[in-house]
């Protein structure tokens, strides 16, 4: 199946890359030149055919060159008109040279009312499309009616062969047609989809769509991190808007696979600031020693990235990661750019964890150690005075503990942190359920 996908996807457009509206337009001027192009020849064994040969042949040629600009060239909003213009004329000319309506060209009309509501970008293009189809068949049946300019069958025999051919190639090209366009379609709602689940968690994103909202929830026990550059103004005044996206995304991608590699969750960036959380919006055991790991890795990454920019001459940024555990309130508010986001004073801890702490190394509050300290060595700060906040305790994470870590590696666990790990997680109850705020 998905070589055919794939042969599609280079005939049409793929969906990642190419609009609805012009995967469409590619499709109906593709099918409508294929068919032209391969119906033209069944035209010969007509004894009055010749000239639906060449009207057939023609057309499918100017379908073919509509279909270059929309695939290639990528111009397909200013050619709707022509579009529908060259359907009506093709099929008004092909009606009048194939006996009328009694033969089967007019079936084509229905479809191509469709095409042209399917491609209209307003309701005004709509109503446009539907009057002039109104007006086209009116006009060949009245062409019909008072004059002699329809040019019948040589024979019944070849009136009921081209009707019958025609009735099958009508539902033919329909079918295919419908077919596609419901591939366009489900293409379409499978990217939305996706964007729906890489803008929220995946069972926000499926509460919003069931129940157009999402009820905030209040968690007991979650963990969160922060992350700030030291340095970052300065630097940044130095190079331009280009370079300094580029430099900012090449770290927040790193960090996003790291997160999603611990099973946290990402909630936003400010600036040069990166903020996740581990347990929400599934509840877990062991969020706080998983949010530890996760900015470990941080910390190996941007070590890694001074490096390498020290290597090319170029400045490179220092973090500043600040961890805190407690409650807080999770969830989506308002009806435009839904965002998934925290609130609660744990969140502000957090804050100020990251604030009062160094470059290059992890500061967490002393609600945080004491969830974490039969997994990592932490050198106690004190007390120290957080804004707004008083004094509070405050620890660096040094590492794992000796025991807990790979003799050839000092930030990778051996197999005691992972059965520790795993027997948190299976542990005691997480206290007070989530519920509704």
């Amino acid at each position: 199946m998905q070589p055919v996908m794939n042969l599609l996807y280079r005939i049409i457009g793929h969906p990642r890359f190419h609009s609805l509206e012009h995967r469409l337009f590619s499709t109906i001027t593709f099918i409508n030149g294929l068919s032209n192009l391969l119906g033209s020849f069944s035209n010969l064994g007509l004894e009055k055919g010749l000239p639906l040969f060449y009207l057939n042949f023609g057309t499918g040629i100017l379908f073919f060159v509509l279909y270059y600009f929309s695939r290639v060239r990528s111009i397909y909003r200013s050619l709707y008109w022509p579009l529908i213009l060259l359907i009506f004329g093709f099929l008004s000319v092909n009606i009048v040279l194939n006996a009328g309506s009694k033969g089967g060209t007019h079936y084509y009309l229905i479809p191509a009312l469709v095409i042209g509501v399917i491609l209209s970008r307003g309701w005004k293009t709509t109503v446009s499309v539907i009057a002039l189809s109104g007006l086209v068949t009116l006009a060949l049946f009245l062409i019909e009616l008072h004059t002699d300019l329809v040019v019948p069958y040589a024979s019944e025999q070849e009136r009921w062969e081209d009707v019958l051919g025609q009735y099958f190639f009508v539902q033919m090209f329909t079918g295919i047609l419908v077919v596609i366009l419901a591939g366009n379609f489900q293409d379409e709602r499978e990217k939305s989809e996706s964007l729906l689940r890489n803008t929220l968690p995946l069972p926000i994103a499926e509460e919003l769509k069931k129940e157009q909202k999402v009820a905030p929830r209040h968690y007991d026990d979650v963990t969160v991190l922060f992350t700030d550059f030291k340095g970052f103004t300065g630097i940044a005044e130095s190079m331009s808007p280009q370079e300094l996206v580029s430099e900012l995304d090449e770290c927040f991608r790193a960090f996003d696979q790291i997160i999603k590699g611990c099973n946290l969750e990402k909630i936003k960036t400010i600036g040069d600031a990166y903020m996740a959380a581990g347990g929400i919006p599934e509840e877990s055991h062991d969020h706080p020693v998983r949010t530890i790991q996760a900015a470990l890795e941080m910390l190996r990454f941007m070590d890694r990235w001074k490096e390498k920019k020290e290597r090319e001459g170029k400045p490179s940024w220092e973090i500043r990661i600040g961890i805190h555990t407690g409650p807080l309130v999770a969830g989506v508010i308002g009806t435009e750019k839904f965002a998934y986001d925290v609130w609660g004073d744990t969140v502000n801890l957090a804050s100020r964890m990251e604030s009062s702490g160094q470059p290059g190394r992890i500061n967490i509050s002393g609600e945080t150690y004491e969830k974490v300290k039969r997994f990592f060595e932490c050198e106690y700060r004190g007390q120290i005075q957080a804004k707004n906040k008083g004094q509070v305790d405050m620890y660096f994470i040094e590492g794992l503990l000796p025991h807990l870590r790979d003799s050839e590696d000092a930030l990778l666990p051996n197999f005691l942190f992972e059965s520790q790990l795993i027997d948190m997680a299976r542990g005691q109850s997480v206290p007070g359920a989530a519920r509704s705020a």
